[in-house]
Protein backbone atom coordinates (compact mmCIF):
# COMPACT_ATOMS: atom_id res chain seq x y z
CA UNK A 1 0.00 0.00 0.00
CA UNK A 2 2.97 2.25 0.57
CA UNK A 3 3.48 2.45 -2.79
CA UNK A 4 0.09 3.58 -3.64
CA UNK A 5 -3.17 1.33 -4.73
CA UNK A 6 -1.73 0.39 -8.06
CA UNK A 7 0.86 -1.89 -6.14
CA UNK A 8 -2.10 -3.83 -4.31
CA UNK A 9 -1.99 -7.45 -5.99
CA UNK A 10 -4.03 -9.71 -4.21
CA UNK A 11 -3.29 -13.63 -5.03
CA UNK A 12 -6.37 -15.27 -6.65
CA UNK A 13 -7.68 -18.04 -4.81
CA UNK A 14 -6.02 -21.88 -5.03
CA UNK A 15 -8.76 -23.82 -7.12
CA UNK A 16 -6.52 -26.64 -6.72
CA UNK A 17 -6.73 -27.20 -3.20
CA UNK A 18 -10.13 -25.89 -3.00
CA UNK A 19 -10.81 -29.38 -5.25
CA UNK A 20 -8.44 -31.65 -3.04
CA UNK A 21 -9.95 -30.45 0.28
CA UNK A 22 -13.79 -31.12 -1.45
CA UNK A 23 -12.37 -34.88 -1.98
CA UNK A 24 -11.53 -35.15 1.45
CA UNK A 25 -14.75 -33.19 2.70
CA UNK A 26 -16.73 -36.10 0.44
CA UNK A 27 -14.90 -39.28 2.13
CA UNK A 28 -15.87 -38.15 6.16
CA UNK A 29 -18.01 -40.23 7.71
CA UNK A 30 -21.23 -38.46 7.12
CA UNK A 31 -23.74 -38.45 3.77
CA UNK A 32 -21.97 -36.17 1.13
CA UNK A 33 -23.55 -32.78 1.50
CA UNK A 34 -25.20 -33.52 5.22
CA UNK A 35 -22.61 -30.76 6.10
CA UNK A 36 -24.65 -28.04 4.27
CA UNK A 37 -22.82 -24.88 4.48
CA UNK A 38 -19.70 -26.13 6.75
CA UNK A 39 -18.73 -27.80 3.69
CA UNK A 40 -18.64 -24.58 1.34
CA UNK A 41 -16.43 -22.88 4.40
CA UNK A 42 -14.19 -25.35 4.67
CA UNK A 43 -13.33 -25.38 0.91
CA UNK A 44 -13.39 -21.31 0.69
CA UNK A 45 -10.97 -21.45 3.91
CA UNK A 46 -8.70 -23.87 1.75
CA UNK A 47 -8.91 -22.09 -0.90
CA UNK A 48 -8.23 -18.38 0.61
CA UNK A 49 -5.46 -20.12 2.69
CA UNK A 50 -4.09 -22.58 0.34
CA UNK A 51 -3.88 -25.00 3.14
CA UNK A 52 -5.75 -28.49 3.51
CA UNK A 53 -6.23 -28.20 6.98
CA UNK A 54 -6.81 -24.02 7.18
CA UNK A 55 -6.07 -22.85 10.53
CA UNK A 56 -7.99 -20.05 11.79
CA UNK A 57 -7.35 -20.34 15.85
CA UNK A 58 -6.08 -16.71 15.86
CA UNK A 59 -8.11 -14.16 15.54
CA UNK A 60 -7.77 -10.67 16.09
CA UNK A 61 -10.36 -7.61 15.86
CA UNK A 62 -9.39 -3.86 14.54
CA UNK A 63 -12.06 -0.82 15.91
CA UNK A 64 -11.54 1.98 13.68
CA UNK A 65 -13.37 5.11 15.34
CA UNK A 66 -14.06 8.50 13.67
CA UNK A 67 -16.83 11.04 13.89
CA UNK A 68 -18.97 12.26 10.60
CA UNK A 69 -19.32 16.36 9.82
CA UNK A 70 -22.58 14.96 8.36
CA UNK A 71 -24.25 15.19 12.25
CA UNK A 72 -24.38 18.47 11.68
CA UNK A 73 -27.57 18.00 9.67
CA UNK A 74 -28.98 15.96 12.64
CA UNK A 75 -29.01 12.44 11.09
CA UNK A 76 -28.26 10.96 13.83
CA UNK A 77 -30.51 9.94 17.42
CA UNK A 78 -27.03 10.67 19.44
CA UNK A 79 -24.52 13.59 19.63
CA UNK A 80 -21.26 13.38 17.91
CA UNK A 81 -19.50 13.17 21.52
CA UNK A 82 -21.21 9.62 21.76
CA UNK A 83 -17.87 8.71 19.32
CA UNK A 84 -15.38 9.73 21.82
CA UNK A 85 -17.21 8.60 24.49
CA UNK A 86 -17.69 4.50 23.43
CA UNK A 87 -14.03 4.75 22.29
CA UNK A 88 -13.61 5.10 26.05
CA UNK A 89 -15.67 2.65 27.05
CA UNK A 90 -13.39 0.32 24.39
CA UNK A 91 -10.46 1.19 26.45
CA UNK A 92 -12.21 0.56 29.73
CA UNK A 93 -13.38 -2.88 28.62
CA UNK A 94 -17.23 -1.86 28.96
CA UNK A 95 -18.28 -2.43 25.48
CA UNK A 96 -20.23 -5.56 23.52
CA UNK A 97 -16.65 -5.67 21.25
CA UNK A 98 -14.70 -6.06 24.72
CA UNK A 99 -16.80 -8.85 26.12
CA UNK A 100 -16.67 -11.10 22.28
CA UNK A 101 -13.18 -10.68 21.81
CA UNK A 102 -12.28 -12.16 25.34
CA UNK A 103 -14.77 -14.88 24.49
CA UNK A 104 -12.85 -15.81 21.25
CA UNK A 105 -9.43 -15.16 22.63
CA UNK A 106 -8.88 -12.36 19.87
CA UNK A 107 -6.55 -9.51 20.41
CA UNK A 108 -8.02 -6.50 20.00
CA UNK A 109 -7.05 -3.30 18.54
CA UNK A 110 -8.97 0.30 19.05
CA UNK A 111 -7.99 2.64 16.56
CA UNK A 112 -8.70 6.54 16.54
CA UNK A 113 -8.37 7.55 13.11
CA UNK A 114 -10.92 10.87 13.26
CA UNK A 115 -12.36 11.37 16.74
CA UNK A 116 -13.29 14.81 16.86
CA UNK A 117 -11.86 14.68 20.36
CA UNK A 118 -8.00 14.64 21.92
CA UNK A 119 -7.99 11.40 23.41
CA UNK A 120 -4.97 10.18 25.39
CA UNK A 121 -5.45 7.06 26.87
CA UNK A 122 -3.51 3.76 27.64
CA UNK A 123 -4.35 0.96 24.55
CA UNK A 124 -5.25 3.28 21.82
CA UNK A 125 -3.57 3.18 18.59
CA UNK A 126 -3.85 7.09 17.70
CA UNK A 127 -3.71 7.28 14.07
CA UNK A 128 -5.86 10.34 13.77
CA UNK A 129 -6.01 12.31 10.33
CA UNK A 130 -8.06 15.03 11.68
CA UNK A 131 -10.90 15.31 14.01
CA UNK A 132 -14.00 14.03 11.92
CA UNK A 133 -15.01 14.40 8.15
CA UNK A 134 -16.00 17.74 6.82
CA UNK A 135 -19.91 18.20 6.50
CA UNK A 136 -20.86 16.11 2.93
CA UNK A 137 -24.32 17.93 2.81
CA UNK A 138 -21.84 21.06 2.13
CA UNK A 139 -18.62 19.93 0.76
CA UNK A 140 -16.85 16.93 0.48
CA UNK A 141 -15.90 14.88 3.15
CA UNK A 142 -12.16 14.37 2.83
CA UNK A 143 -9.70 15.39 0.26
CA UNK A 144 -7.91 12.43 -2.17
CA UNK A 145 -4.69 13.02 0.02
CA UNK A 146 -6.86 11.89 3.08
CA UNK A 147 -8.66 9.01 1.27
CA UNK A 148 -5.09 7.56 0.44
CA UNK A 149 -3.60 8.04 4.35
CA UNK A 150 -6.64 6.92 5.68
CA UNK A 151 -6.31 3.72 3.11
CA UNK A 152 -2.75 3.57 4.46
CA UNK A 153 -3.60 3.34 7.85
CA UNK A 154 -6.06 0.47 7.53
CA UNK A 155 -3.71 -1.30 5.44
CA UNK A 156 -0.46 -0.71 8.36
CA UNK A 157 -2.86 -1.31 11.04
CA UNK A 158 -3.80 -5.13 9.32
CA UNK A 159 -0.22 -5.76 8.40
CA UNK A 160 0.73 -5.24 12.04
CA UNK A 161 -2.22 -7.19 13.47
CA UNK A 162 -0.97 -10.56 10.95
CA UNK A 163 2.56 -9.75 12.56
CA UNK A 164 1.58 -10.90 15.76
CA UNK A 165 0.09 -14.10 14.40
CA UNK A 166 -3.26 -14.00 13.65
CA UNK A 167 -5.06 -15.76 10.95
CA UNK A 168 -8.91 -14.34 10.65
CA UNK A 169 -9.63 -10.68 10.72
CA UNK A 170 -12.39 -8.86 12.02
CA UNK A 171 -13.18 -5.33 11.31
CA UNK A 172 -15.16 -2.86 13.57
CA UNK A 173 -16.36 0.55 13.47
CA UNK A 174 -17.49 3.50 16.03
CA UNK A 175 -18.66 6.59 14.44
CA UNK A 176 -22.16 8.15 15.13
CA UNK A 177 -23.47 9.16 11.66
CA UNK A 178 -21.46 6.64 10.15
CA UNK A 179 -25.10 4.76 8.79
CA UNK A 180 -25.63 7.60 6.83
CA UNK A 181 -22.23 7.57 5.03
CA UNK A 182 -23.16 4.08 4.59
CA UNK A 183 -26.01 4.22 3.04
CA UNK A 184 -25.08 6.80 0.70
CA UNK A 185 -22.07 5.01 -0.86
CA UNK A 186 -24.45 2.03 -1.13
CA UNK A 187 -27.21 3.67 -3.14
CA UNK A 188 -24.87 5.23 -4.95
CA UNK A 189 -22.64 1.87 -5.85
CA UNK A 190 -25.77 -0.28 -6.26
CA UNK A 191 -28.72 2.06 -7.60
CA UNK A 192 -31.04 1.47 -5.27
CA UNK A 193 -32.85 4.28 -3.78
CA UNK A 194 -31.99 6.08 -0.33
CA UNK A 195 -35.51 5.33 0.33
CA UNK A 196 -35.21 1.03 0.10
CA UNK A 197 -31.95 1.26 2.20
CA UNK A 198 -32.23 3.98 4.86
CA UNK A 199 -32.72 3.03 8.13
CA UNK A 200 -33.00 3.80 12.10
CA UNK A 201 -29.06 4.12 12.51
CA UNK A 202 -28.93 4.42 16.36
CA UNK A 203 -32.68 4.48 17.04
CA UNK A 204 -34.21 7.19 14.86
CA UNK A 205 -38.11 7.79 14.86
CA UNK A 206 -39.98 8.01 11.84
CA UNK A 207 -39.67 11.83 11.73
CA UNK A 208 -35.97 11.37 11.72
CA UNK A 209 -35.71 8.90 9.42
CA UNK A 210 -37.47 10.71 7.00
CA UNK A 211 -35.04 13.68 7.48
CA UNK A 212 -31.91 11.77 7.06
CA UNK A 213 -33.41 10.33 3.46
CA UNK A 214 -33.94 13.17 2.67
CA UNK A 215 -30.40 15.11 3.58
CA UNK A 216 -28.79 12.00 2.28
CA UNK A 217 -30.65 12.54 -1.03
CA UNK A 218 -29.47 15.82 -1.36
CA UNK A 219 -26.22 15.27 -0.29
CA UNK A 220 -25.50 12.68 -3.48
CA UNK A 221 -27.24 15.32 -5.85
CA UNK A 222 -25.00 17.71 -4.34
CA UNK A 223 -21.40 15.52 -4.10
CA UNK A 224 -22.60 14.03 -7.61
CA UNK A 225 -19.44 11.32 -6.66
CA UNK A 226 -18.50 8.43 -9.22
CA UNK A 227 -20.34 5.05 -8.49
CA UNK A 228 -17.20 3.21 -10.59
CA UNK A 229 -14.73 5.27 -8.57
CA UNK A 230 -14.28 4.03 -5.39
CA UNK A 231 -11.77 7.07 -4.41
CA UNK A 232 -13.89 9.17 -5.51
CA UNK A 233 -16.76 8.05 -3.35
CA UNK A 234 -14.76 8.16 -0.39
CA UNK A 235 -13.72 11.25 -1.07
CA UNK A 236 -16.95 12.84 -1.29
CA UNK A 237 -19.40 10.92 0.99
CA UNK A 238 -17.08 8.41 2.68
CA UNK A 239 -15.84 8.25 6.51
CA UNK A 240 -12.84 7.85 7.86
CA UNK A 241 -13.35 4.72 9.45
CA UNK A 242 -15.17 2.86 6.50
CA UNK A 243 -11.92 3.80 4.50
CA UNK A 244 -9.66 2.76 7.37
CA UNK A 245 -11.48 -1.09 7.07
CA UNK A 246 -11.35 -1.02 3.75
CA UNK A 247 -7.44 -0.89 3.69
CA UNK A 248 -7.46 -3.26 6.61
CA UNK A 249 -9.23 -5.99 4.70
CA UNK A 250 -7.13 -5.02 1.19
CA UNK A 251 -4.01 -5.74 3.61
CA UNK A 252 -5.74 -9.17 5.00
CA UNK A 253 -6.48 -10.64 1.47
CA UNK A 254 -2.97 -9.97 -0.13
CA UNK A 255 -1.54 -11.64 2.85
CA UNK A 256 -4.45 -14.99 2.40
CA UNK A 257 -6.11 -13.84 5.77
CA UNK A 258 -9.62 -14.69 5.54
CA UNK A 259 -11.79 -11.63 6.89
CA UNK A 260 -15.10 -11.75 8.68
CA UNK A 261 -17.04 -8.86 7.89
CA UNK A 262 -19.35 -7.53 10.08
CA UNK A 263 -22.63 -5.31 9.69
CA UNK A 264 -23.91 -2.40 7.40
CA UNK A 265 -21.18 0.23 7.95
CA UNK A 266 -18.12 -3.15 7.09
CA UNK A 267 -19.75 -4.39 4.57
CA UNK A 268 -19.74 -0.76 3.33
CA UNK A 269 -15.84 -0.99 3.51
CA UNK A 270 -15.76 -4.72 1.75
CA UNK A 271 -17.60 -3.36 -0.95
CA UNK A 272 -15.44 -0.28 -1.48
CA UNK A 273 -12.34 -2.72 -1.37
CA UNK A 274 -13.75 -4.84 -3.51
CA UNK A 275 -14.21 -2.09 -5.99
CA UNK A 276 -10.30 -1.00 -5.31
CA UNK A 277 -9.17 -4.62 -5.60
CA UNK A 278 -11.78 -7.34 -7.60
CA UNK A 279 -10.14 -10.27 -5.88
CA UNK A 280 -10.56 -8.92 -2.26
CA UNK A 281 -14.16 -10.25 -1.65
CA UNK A 282 -12.63 -13.89 -2.36
CA UNK A 283 -10.99 -13.63 1.19
CA UNK A 284 -14.44 -12.41 2.79
CA UNK A 285 -16.93 -14.04 4.70
CA UNK A 286 -19.96 -12.43 6.21
CA UNK A 287 -20.26 -12.88 9.73
CA UNK A 288 -24.49 -11.79 9.84
CA UNK A 289 -27.06 -9.68 8.03
CA UNK A 290 -28.25 -7.00 10.74
CA UNK A 291 -31.38 -5.56 10.70
CA UNK A 292 -30.76 -2.20 9.02
CA UNK A 293 -32.13 -2.41 5.03
CA UNK A 294 -29.07 -1.49 3.90
CA UNK A 295 -26.77 -4.52 4.67
CA UNK A 296 -29.03 -6.61 2.08
CA UNK A 297 -28.28 -3.85 -0.86
CA UNK A 298 -24.61 -4.16 0.45
CA UNK A 299 -24.52 -7.96 1.02
CA UNK A 300 -25.70 -8.76 -2.23
CA UNK A 301 -22.70 -6.75 -4.25
CA UNK A 302 -20.60 -8.43 -2.00
CA UNK A 303 -22.65 -11.87 -3.31
CA UNK A 304 -22.32 -13.46 0.06
CA UNK A 305 -24.65 -14.91 2.01
CA UNK A 306 -24.07 -14.34 5.92
CA UNK A 307 -23.14 -16.97 8.63
CA UNK A 308 -25.80 -15.85 11.30
CA UNK A 309 -29.25 -13.34 11.51
CA UNK A 310 -29.82 -12.16 14.89
CA UNK A 311 -31.23 -8.69 13.66
CA UNK A 312 -28.50 -7.33 15.40
CA UNK A 313 -27.29 -3.76 14.43
CA UNK A 314 -24.48 -2.89 16.93
CA UNK A 315 -21.80 -2.66 14.82
CA UNK A 316 -18.27 -2.67 16.73
CA UNK A 317 -17.32 -5.82 14.79
CA UNK A 318 -19.78 -7.97 17.14
CA UNK A 319 -21.75 -9.86 14.91
CA UNK A 320 -18.55 -10.84 13.14
CA UNK A 321 -17.37 -12.14 16.38
CA UNK A 322 -20.16 -14.04 17.36
CA UNK A 323 -19.96 -15.79 14.00
CA UNK A 324 -16.20 -17.09 14.40
CA UNK A 325 -16.54 -19.96 16.47
CA UNK A 326 -19.25 -21.34 14.21
CA UNK A 327 -16.12 -20.95 11.07
CA UNK A 328 -13.76 -22.09 13.56
CA UNK A 329 -15.71 -25.27 14.19
CA UNK A 330 -15.74 -26.20 10.17
CA UNK A 331 -11.88 -25.94 10.33
CA UNK A 332 -12.25 -28.46 13.26
CA UNK A 333 -14.42 -30.78 11.04
CA UNK A 334 -12.21 -31.46 8.34
CA UNK A 335 -8.87 -31.40 10.88
CA UNK A 336 -10.16 -33.89 13.81
CA UNK A 337 -13.27 -35.73 11.94
CA UNK A 338 -12.93 -39.38 10.91
CA UNK A 339 -13.10 -40.68 7.31
CA UNK A 340 -14.68 -43.42 5.77
CA UNK A 341 -11.62 -45.49 5.33
CA UNK A 342 -9.64 -44.69 8.52
CA UNK A 343 -12.71 -45.18 10.79
CA UNK A 344 -13.61 -48.86 9.16
CA UNK A 345 -17.10 -47.46 8.24
CA UNK A 346 -18.72 -48.84 4.94
CA UNK A 347 -19.33 -45.91 2.47
CA UNK A 348 -22.50 -46.09 -0.06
Amino acid sequence: MKNGLSAISIPMLDEEMGRQVKGHVDSLTVPQGSLGRLEEWIIELAKMTGEAFPDISKPGVIVFAADHGITEEGVSAYPKEVTEQMAHNFLNDGAAINVLSRAIDAYLDIVDIGIDADIKAPGLTSRKVRNGTRNFYKEEAMTKEEVNQVLDIGYDRAEKMIARGVNCLILGEMGIGNTTSSTAIISIISGKSVESLVGQGTGLKSEGILHKRRIIEEAISLRNPNPDDPINILMNIGGFEIAGMAGAMLAAANNRIPILVDGFITTTAAVLANLISGRAADYMFVGHRSAEPGHRAAIELLGKEPILDLGMRIGEGTGAALSYPILKAATLVIKEMATFESAGVSNK
